[in-house]
């Protein structure tokens, strides 16, 4: 199966992505991650992604398509993907078709704004180990300070109420039109996020297993 999941920032698809790879035994590619691995690894797209990154600079589509494009050809891509992160935009979109990449199904996991906010404005992590946190899902026993190692705990730069709303905004601007574009191929599952993580994924399961059985032809 070749998949892509969608969703706003904090909308919970990389959490969502992760369970379906461990259950279907298929790879789940974060763009960050592999722009991260291309750079490290000095493939010559990597290369170029580093040299916007080390300027401060966006990486351009054609470098992250790339970039994109060396991961689809490695051998746990055989059997299929989940594309997590990309595409972004209508154009990334466009590119993975004219590579020749036929996508199964999309997966949107739709939770408002309102509670993206809250989910996300509401983050702890400790500055000294890394352990997270949240005000309302996790808290810490005395709320401000890490049960493992006592140091204070601090809000991330991009879990602050006003990054949330810019990062979102867009996402609506840009990423968003990527669900239509979908939609009108006949390739696009709706997953409407829960509070509880573990409901959220088996509204997830069912719909990836629709999506396969739409691919696969058993279902008109």
């Amino acid at each position: 199966m070749k998949m892509i999941f969608l969703g706003a920032p904090g909308a919970g698809k990389g959490t969502q992505a992760e369970n379906v790879s461990a259950a279907y035994g298929i790879p789940a590619i974060s763009t960050g991650a592999i722009i991260r691995e291309s750079v490290k690894n000095g493939t010559p797209a990597g290369m170029e992604a580093k040299s916007y990154m080390d300027s401060g600079s966006l990486v351009p589509d054609k470098v992250v398509i790339d970039i994109i494009k060396e991961r689809l050809a490695q051998d746990d891509c055989e059997k299929g993907f989940i594309l997590d992160g990309f595409p972004r935009t209508i154009i990334q979109a466009e590119e993975l078709e004219k590579m020749g990449v036929d996508i199964d199904f999309a997966v949107t996991i739709e939770v408002p704004d309102e509670n993206i906010v809250r989910r996300m404005s509401g983050r702890r992590v400790c500055p000294d180990c890394g352990a997270s946190y949240h005000t309302e899902y996790k808290p810490s026993k005395d709320g401000e300070s890490c049960d493992k190692c006592g140091a204070k705990l601090t809000t991330r730069h991009d879990d602050l109420p006003e990054v949330v709303l810019s990062r979102l905004k867009v996402y609506h601007e840009q990423t968003e039109p990527v669900k239509e574009f979908y939609n009108s191929r006949g390739k696009l599952l709706t997953v409407i996020g829960q509070e509880k993580v573990e409901d959220t994924t088996a509204l997830t399961m069912k719909a990836v297993e629709t999506g396969r059985m739409l691919a696969t032809g058993r279902v008109e």
